[in-house]
């Protein structure tokens, strides 16, 4: 049971990605599909975008949150995961206001990459692994 619900999960996550036109206001796809380094950056409206972003961001942060539960059946590892995303997301999100608009498209196309996509649970999961077994192991001891 735990395997399909982490498989559905993620299979959300891929129906997140699949319909990303449809379901996000972000000019920034096709931009920087193109040869962005010679163009330059397309007018937006920046809240619109970061009301967008912060949406995306929820969406793979809900189910990202429950695929660290359905692996895990941790609800101390959810909370925790929930409070690194809140803080993740404030420092890329202001991050990413700051520099619009900037030169530093490259940089910006890395901290846009991190919220629109579920990065942090690439990360998240691996650790709580070893970490969850490394507690095992010690109390074994």
């Amino acid at each position: 049971m735990r395997v399909a619900a982490v498989i559905g999960l993620v299979l959300l996550l891929v129906c997140v990605r699949a319909f990303e036109d449809t379901l996000f206001y972000d000019p920034l796809l096709d931009y920087y599909k193109t040869n962005f380094t010679a163009v330059p950056m397309p007018s937006v409206d920046l809240y619109v975008l970061a009301a967008n972003l912060f949406l995306r961001y929820a969406v793979n942060t809900m189910i990202s949150l429950a695929i660290i539960y359905a692996i895990f059946k941790s609800w101390d590892m959810v909370k925790f995961s929930a409070l690194l995303y809140v803080v993740f997301f404030i420092i890329l999100i202001a991050s990413f206001v700051l520099m619009y608009g900037t030169d530093n498209k490259m940089q910006l196309f890395y901290i846009r990459r991190f919220i629109i996509q579920p990065l942090f649970l690439l990360l998240f999961v691996p650790a709580f692994y070893f970490q969850e077994r490394a507690s095992k192991k010690n109390n074994v001891s």
